[in-house]
């Protein structure tokens, strides 16, 4: 028999397609194989061998009453795994598949993270895209065209982070695509049915889920109605139920959003940190209540908005809030209690519900009144988006569900299938079976006292267990006077055990009604389940008002407790920040505010200063408000007037990427040409260190060329922090770009970081005064001050002045193209660098001499930055010979 078994095990999981495969074989779920093996080593789970007709196989099983938490968590390690449960009519014993659980089909995950599954598919003018996140129902699609399409599907898969992901089959054909979408994304690729992405069955499975509701939304590309299809054609095939929660279409244009990629996201460090160390904005400033408005804050932060209606409503909520603190904190004491609606409502409706779930479904529904009154009752919130958002769900038909969940018992059963899981008055038949049960165990309560009284017997006790039922327990010492009708079953040592006919009968009739009443209760339980099931909809907006509330008390919470401001939303191409600061760093140390303003005219700062004053953090602060701006949210800072941007671009740090076969120069590259095709004139571009991976004059000539193309092609704002002082020149070429540094202080060769943003280019870098601070050991610290003296000598050009010995130090200067003596232009000396004999009379090298011929001759006006660096370092070369 069990070879057959494992080969019906077999034929099953080939049929699924899944990783995995849990067989209900009687009250367990069995692993076979590789199977077993590998849950055994993924869950800790035993592997036993059992061997049969010589042959032998591993296998792992879990109670059937216990499998959730085990796919639950083989499938958060990305696992597909399906279950086939037993069917027994009688004589014939068959499994068939019943659901095949996949990341993105996850009903119950153990954390709070939304978990969207989701689809992209190719059409004549780009890409559709679709996400649903089934453990709340949230269902939405867009398209994406233009020359930058394929950029932008990437952005908005970027800011959804799908858990799983069903590629058309047009996206399958792109192998750099899909090469993208394997290295950015941490999410499995699934090659769903090809059938499913085609058009014209794509929108029968669309109007066979939502209707004519279909025709509300706006679906004209052909690619939005594929993915939208073939993710509702996905989510009903794995059978798990979970299409039912999907209640609602939605549609939305990707260019609301904020284009905030993969790479941006890690840099600004908006929910994990970079180095694992420290805090994440999200951590920063999450002091929501509950688990549905952690959740929205997340979504909110990495998914920022350009749409100025909504953002200003989601403003006024916060700074109603925040002037009532009163009020606010006793929301957020009151949110401390509710549940994750969204999620109740999409199990109840794919019948995974259980009655701990509904009871806090009734808990929570029984918070509303309380909120809204709190809020109707404060003059700064009443009339508010929050008392709003409150007032939306239907207040008569929350008072209803919650009246009709009354029913559920106030301590239900941990099982299903136990009784005790419905109140009285909800169902007349099963009034009536629990009133004969309980009679029923009335019996045996009183049955023991009886006994005494009727053989006169002081020793006797009445129990029951799984062997052998309800018995009558004598003491050994009374075993003698115990009627003849008592029929014993087992001897202990100090006691007997014996049944008798009526108590056979009574136990007969309780089991009979336990299991009626059992079966009755459920089937009360289901249509209560039900009954929450088709009020999903309302669940849903309750939970997600619920959720905004709780995410404006966090955002307002935060802004009161850190003097932080409500920005000015404009349409006008200007970012001004007074006393800006960072909105993580200042929660941990004493910061020091920096202004910046940014607009038409001046629109690119290049950022100097030494290592470690700084530069990035003001950077990214720069950043970090803007985002900050476009969630709704308050900012740190005095004032701040944002210009809504369409995209946050960043090259911060150097992350190495040896591993996967990339240098830290060629990821540089990578991201700097993301940057120069995805940016535009409304974009915000944060550079820090360009060209620092490379040669010297390598570096120079791309950091030049990048400011140039920004500047002039594109039109970003942008901060630009770098140690190539060389660049700063350019401030005096490019209109609209200026220089700023951070400050330091030098005294008796102490050096202080002021960490104060002022006007022009800084002098120095101070990069040995770093390293001694780093604590890099003495001796090495003097030894590179020593080499640094000597190499800014021989950087200079020294040239005898005509009236003595003194020498005096030349430097070429990239923005003019023409030598000048560092006494401020001394003409005798620059007579000098002219003349063909020096002062000892001996002619000039040839090669000298055709090298200022060349310097001569060039033609600065036509002679572009990158090709004079070129030339420049020829001519040295030449000379060095």
């Amino acid at each position: 028999m069990a070879p057959g078994i494992v080969g019906e095990f077999m034929a099953l999981k080939e049929e699924a397609g899944a990783d995995l495969l849990a067989m209900q074989l009687g009250d367990f779920y069995e692993f076979f194989g590789e199977d077993a093996r590998l849950v055994g080593e993924e869950l800790d789970l035993k592997v036993s061998q059992k061997g049969s007709g010589g042959e032998t196989y591993d296998m792992a099983g879990v109670p059937v009453d216990d499998l959730g938490p085990y796919v639950t968590a083989l499938v958060e390690r990305g696992y597909r795994v399906a279950i086939a449960d037993q069917h027994d009519d009688g004589d014939d014993v068959r499994r068939e598949l019943t659901r095949v659980v996949t990341p993105g089909t996850l009903l119950s995950p153990d954390d709070d993270d939304a978990r969207y599954l989701a689809a992209v598919a190719a059409d004549d003018d780009g890409y559709g895209l679709a996400f649903c996140e089934v453990t709340t129902g949230r269902f939405r699609a867009t398209a994406v065209s233009g020359a930058d399409a394929t950029a932008r599907a990437l952005t908005e898969l970027y800011r959804f982070a799908p858990v799983e992901l069903l590629p058309g089959p047009d996206v399958r054909g792109d192998d750099d695509l899909l090469a993208a979408l394997r290295e950015r994304l941490d999410a499995r690729l699934t090659l769903h049915e090809t059938d499913a992405f085609a058009p014209g069955r794509a929108e029968h499975t669309l109007r066979e889920r939502f209707g004519d509701a279909v025709d509300a939304v706006d679906l004209e590309r052909a690619g939005a109605v594929a993915a939208a299809g073939a993710v509702v054609d996905y989510v009903a095939e794995t059978g798990v139920g979970a299409v039912a929660s999907v209640t609602r279409l939605g549609t939305y244009a990707a260019d609301e959003g904020v284009a905030v990629d993969a790479t941006t996201r890690r840099n600004l460090e908006l929910t994990e940190t970079m180095t694992g160390g420290g805090r994440s904005l999200v951590e920063t400033i999450d002091h929501t209540e509950t688990s549905a408005g952690g959740r929205l804050l997340r979504e909110w932060l990495t998914r920022p908005l350009r749409r100025h209606g909504e953002l200003r409503r989601r403003q006024s909520a916060v700074a109603a809030l925040a002037d009532d603190a009163v009020v606010r904190e006793g929301l957020r004491e009151t949110l401390a209690d509710a549940f994750d609606l969204e999620r109740v409502a999409s199990r109840a409706v794919s019948g995974s519900a259980g009655a701990e779930a509904l009871l806090r479904a009734r808990e929570t529904l029984s918070l509303l009144p309380e909120l809204r009154g709190s809020v109707e009752g404060s003059d700064r919130l009443s009339g508010s988006p929050v008392a709003d958002l409150l007032a939306e769900p239907d207040g008569e038909a929350v008072a209803a569900l919650r009246e009709e969940l009354s029913a559920l018992s106030d301590d239900p059963p941990k099982t299903l299938h136990e009784g005790g899981l419905i109140e009285r008055g909800y169902d007349e038949e099963l009034d009536e079976l629990v009133a004969r049960h309980e009679a029923a165990v009335e019996w045996f309560d009183g049955l023991a006292e009886r006994e005494k009284r009727r053989h006169g017997l002081t020793h006797v006790t009445v129990d029951r267990n799984r062997t052998d039922g309800y018995y009558v327990q004598v003491g050994k010492s009374e075993t003698d006077a115990v009627p003849d009708d008592y029929e014993g079953i087992k001897t202990l040592k100090n006691a007997e055990r014996y049944v008798f006919d009526e108590l056979r009968e009574r136990e007969r009739e309780l089991l009979r009604l336990e299991e009626e009443r059992a079966d009755r209760e459920y089937e009360a339980f289901c249509r209560l389940r039900e009954s929450v099931a088709e009020a999903a909809d309302l669940l849903q907006s309750v939970g997600r008002a619920l959720a905004e509330v709780d995410v404006a008390c966090s955002l307002a919470a935060h802004a009161a407790r850190h003097g932080w401001c409500r920005p000015e939303l404009t349409d006008e191409r200007v970012l001004d920040v007074e006393a800006g600061r960072h909105p993580v760093v200042e929660a941990d140390v004493e910061f020091v505010p920096n202004d910046l303003y940014l607009d038409r005219e001046r629109r690119f700062l290049l950022v100097t200063g030494p290592n470690m004053s700084g530069k990035s953090t003001y950077m990214r602060q720069a950043a970090l408000i803007t985002l900050l701006a476009q969630v709704g949210s308050f900012v740190p800072a005095d004032a701040a007037r944002v210009g809504l941007v369409d995209g946050v671009y960043t090259r911060v740090g150097a992350l190495d990427e040896l591993a996967e076969g990339r240098s830290t120069f060629m990821v540089e590259m990578q991201e700097l040409s993301n940057i120069l095709h995805s940016a535009t004139e409304e974009s915000l571009v944060v550079l820090d260190e360009v060209g620092r991976g490379t040669a010297t004059y390598d570096g120079i000539s791309i950091a030049w060329a990048a400011t140039e193309y920004l500047h002039n092609e594109v039109g970003a704002f942008t901060l630009f922090a770098t140690h190539y002082h060389e660049l700063t020149t350019l401030a005096d070429e490019l209109p609209r770009v200026e220089n700023v540094h951070v400050a330091a202080a030098e005294q008796d060769g102490d050096v202080t970081f002021l960490r104060t943003v002022e006007p022009g280019a800084a002098d120095r870098s101070y990069g040995v005064h770093v390293a001694e601070l780093a604590g890099v050991p003495g001796p090495v610290v003097d030894r590179a001050r020593d080499v640094l003296d000597r190499l800014r000598s021989e950087r200079a050009v020294e040239a005898k002045g005509a009236g003595g010995d003194e020498p005096v130090q030349t430097v070429f200067d990239l923005s003019s193209g023409e030598f000048r003596g560092g006494d401020g232009g001394n003409a005798d000396a620059d007579a000098d660098a002219d003349t063909d004999d020096d002062a000892d009379g001996a002619s000039v090298d040839p090669e000298v001499e055709a090298v200022l011929a060349e310097l001569r001759a060039a033609d600065l006006e036509t002679t572009s930055p990158v090709e004079l660096l070129s030339t420049v370092e020829e001519w040295q070369r030449r000379l060095e010979e």
